[in-house]
């Protein structure tokens, strides 16, 4: 991974909350979860991006069959970001549970309890216990450039244009943001100006990682950067072909439901609309394949909706 460091990537940490739940599958009986078709359930918000995740790696393996999909409103109705309906399976987990029932979960139908709640383990289980024949999305060979291709995204595009985007910072915070995002872009479409995806000839779990942060880069972060930024933010035209490409994918756009993240975005953001909002990188609804998908933007097939 010659223009992005592996060694530079993993000098950047990920700030992110530990999950409260984090079960794994693991490959036979004495792991107590192991691999059984129609045993765990996936409870999906796609507005939220760990979910969008989720879902695009399900979508690619095309575990419709195997690990069915409950889809929950784009907007939680709960404080801290709750679902109510998770409520039940959180307190049979947990007891005297006491923190928000979030989503997204993987829960053991037989049981009637969580398994995890840490997208990275459930999409890395899905495709190493259900994955068998299926496209193989995480190659023992390039599991550190993943990583680093996802600490990346976390933190060269997702935080960088949140800190970019933020009035209550000055703004020398908010250029050095900014020119950490251009960088990161730069680099990224420097890489994809000569291979289709982020590493090389095959689409793998960094694909969907570098997807997700694009697709929240220009429907949620764009509404608090000026203008002037989302023009340079959209003149990569390498990067911004690629996530056109991925989007027209069956497994990635279907699942793209823009107006959940925008209704979602909206409830929960405190931040001041800038000129940016006005300028929209991608037309993404118009490069989803035409297919079958529910009111929630998930491709209907094997999907409960309740």
């Amino acid at each position: 991974m010659s223009a992005l460091s592996v060694h530079a990537l993993n000098a950047v940490p990920t700030q992110r909350p530990q999950p409260v739940f984090r079960g794994r599958i693991g490959c036979d009986a004495r792991s107590g979860h192991y691999a059984v078709p129609r045993r765990y359930r996936l409870h999906l918000s796609l507005s939220c991006p760990g979910a969008l995740r989720i879902a695009v790696v399900h979508g690619l393996l095309g575990l419709a069959d195997v690990c069915p999909v409950t889809l929950l409103p784009a907007v939680p109705d709960g404080p801290d970001g709750e679902h109510s309906e998770l409520r039940p399976l959180y307190e049979a987990s947990a007891h005297r549970y006491s923190g928000a029932a979030t989503a997204p979960v993987l829960s053991d139908d037989w049981s009637g309890r969580i398994v995890s709640t840490h997208a990275p383990d459930i999409m890395r289980d899905l495709a190493r216990r259900f994955g068998g024949g299926r496209p193989e999305l995480y190659p023992r060979d390039a599991e550190a450039e993943i990583e680093g291709v996802t600490r990346l995204c976390a933190q060269g595009i997702d935080a960088a244009a949140q800190r970019a985007g933020q009035a209550d910072t000055d703004d020398a915070v908010r250029r050095d943001a900014l020119g950490s995002l251009l960088r990161t872009l730069r680099s990224l479409d420097a890489r994809l100006a000569r291979q289709e995806y982020v590493l090389g000839d095959r689409l793998t779990a960094a694909d969907v990682e570098l997807w997700t942060s694009l697709v929240r880069l220009d429907t949620v972060h764009r509404w608090h950067l000026d203008a002037s930024a989302v023009h340079r933010v959209a003149d990569h035209p390498h990067l911004w072909a690629y996530a056109r490409r991925l989007t027209a994918h069956p497994a990635f756009g279907p699942r793209l439901d823009l107006d959940g993240i925008a209704r979602r975005h909206h409830a929960q953001c405190q931040g001041l609309e800038a000129a940016g909002a006005a300028v929209q990188i991608l037309d993404w609804a118009s490069h989803v394949p035409h297919q079958p998908v529910s009111a929630d933007g998930q491709a209907s097939q094997g999907v409960d909706e309740h």
